[in-house]
């Protein structure tokens, strides 16, 4: 129920807007402008209540934003800090006036003090307040010139498993902005995105995040390097384009595509040796129409070898396996690439016989759902 709407008999007769909530409205305007602390952060936690579910209420709350940055200032008061911080975040949340005016009054300078604070629940709420404000793209370019991603990085690092998905989610927001993309490269993310895409439920939003910012950050050479330097990080981005939603699979699959693009010579076998085969026919089949000819384009630089055809034996796909295979296991080297090549060849050919059996049904890519994305904090 709209926190606004509550106790629906009592209603204003020249707006019909419901008395109860009117006064809780002014009373909590009230109470935030007291030079009590009490008051304030009772103030703070009704606004937080009204704001929770109503957009009326956030903006009918907006002039409450100068006060409750003001109480983010007050010396050793962590109750006051908390109560001020969930309050901004739900005036936040879908209201991109708050957002920029929040900002304005100068919030982030506390934000990132608390970002670094040994309180835990500090540490989440801030987390999750630049989550909401970066959304804004008017705010991306100034949190981001107020020092806030090497700090993001480090919660990726070191924070709580809820700051490091609202840290995840925050940085995936300031990378759409071109000059972010860079700081947060230069941050060495990568160690801390894999480590969390290896733990984290491959069709999560968690997995879609960490897919979006490795699919940017391997358009560099350095990203292209760490990620591979990372134990199981290929993998993992294989695996999330295997089990992904809809939206992180083809933030893998451009990924590994990208890599492969920049040096085919270097990534190839990195990427064929993580078993991608049948997962990129089955994307070309059930992805998004980017994903198909993403994938599509991945399998062509696959499976054509990097070098010149006068320089092949015609057991060079064979050879190529059996090179790979020797760098997993040194044992029964010949029989695992015979059995490697086997079940692509029987992946594929089942995967061709399923797209003819759904064209058959005139069943095309654009009839499959596809999910949507959020990029705000879920309200507290």
């Amino acid at each position: 129920m709209d926190s606004c709407t509550e106790n629906q008999g009592f209603s204003s007769p020249d707006t019909g807007t419901p008395r109860a909530a009117i006064s809780s409205v002014q009373r909590a305007l009230w109470l935030i402008q007291s030079d009590d602390l009490d008051s304030k952060i009772e103030a703070a936690k009704e606004i937080r209540r009204l704001t929770k579910t109503s957009q009326r209420c956030r903006r009918q709350l907006a002039q409450a934003v100068n006060p409750l940055v003001s109480m983010l200032r007050i010396v050793d008061s962590t109750e006051c800090h908390e109560s001020a911080l969930l309050a901004l975040l739900n005036l936040a949340v879908q209201d991109e006036k708050n957002k920029k005016s929040i900002v304005e009054a100068g919030a982030l300078e506390p934000i990132i003090g608390f970002l670094q604070s040994d309180n835990l629940n500090l540490q989440e709420y801030a987390t999750a307040s630049l989550l909401t404000l970066s959304a804004s793209a008017v705010n991306k370019p100034i949190i981001s010139a107020s020092g806030a991603i090497p700090l993001l990085v480090e919660i990726l690092r070191y924070g709580s498993l809820q700051a490091q998905f609202d840290a995840v989610m925050a940085l995936s927001n300031l990378s759409t902005h071109p000059d972010n993309l860079n700081i947060i490269k230069e941050t060495n993310p990568m160690p801390s995105l894999v480590s969390l895409l290896k733990t984290c439920k491959k069709s999560s939003k968690i997995a879609e995040k960490c897919c979006a910012l490795i699919e940017s950050l391997v358009d560099f050479d350095e990203g292209r390097t760490a990620l591979t330097l990372e134990e199981g990080g290929v993998l993992a981005v294989v695996e999330v384009l295997e089990n992904g939603s809809v939206q992180s699979r083809e933030h893998a699959v451009g990924a590994l595509l990208t890599m492969c693009q920049s040096d085919r010579c270097k990534y190839r076998e990195p990427i064929l040796q993580e078993g991608v085969i049948p997962g990129l026919l089955e994307l070309t089949v059930q992805g998004t129409p980017k994903s198909q000819i993403k994938a599509h384009t991945l399998l062509q630089l696959l499976r054509e070898t990097p070098y010149p055809r006068s320089e092949l034996q015609p057991d060079t796909l064979q050879n190529i396996v059996c090179n790979i295979i020797s760098q997993i296991d040194g044992d029964e080297q010949s029989s695992k690439a015979k059995k490697m090549l086997a079940e692509m060849v029987q992946v594929s050919m089942e995967q061709s016989l399923r797209h003819l059996q759904q064209r058959a049904m005139v069943c095309t890519p654009s009839d499959l759902p596809i999910g949507t994305c959020t990029s705000e904090v879920s309200l507290k």
